[in-house]
């Protein structure tokens, strides 16, 4: 590998990792930690949901609605927005 190759990788090695650093130092702090776990637990209340209504008729998507509001209520998260279809 020539010296010009080694610096066109050392530069894109460099500028990949300038690019992802902020995302890693957000994942690292207690903020970014609780995020991830709130976000996490509105994934199951919503897989949670979808599992006990399965049907995309009006009426089971009203019922898992209703069901993924309750579900983040119990877990004291903020609701979604109702899904329009």
């Amino acid at each position: 590998m020539s010296l010009r190759g080694l610096y066109r990788l050392a530069c894109l090695a460099g500028f990949v990792m300038l690019a992802a650093w902020p995302g890693l130092a957000f994942a690292f702090t207690q903020q970014g930690q609780q995020m991830m776990r709130n976000w996490a637990q509105a994934d199951r209340c919503a897989a949670k949901a979808q599992k006990q209504f399965p049907d995309n008729n009006p009426q089971s998507l009203a019922k898992r609605d209703q069901a993924l509001q309750q579900c983040l209520a119990d877990s004291v998260m903020a609701p979604r927005a109702p899904q329009q279809q």
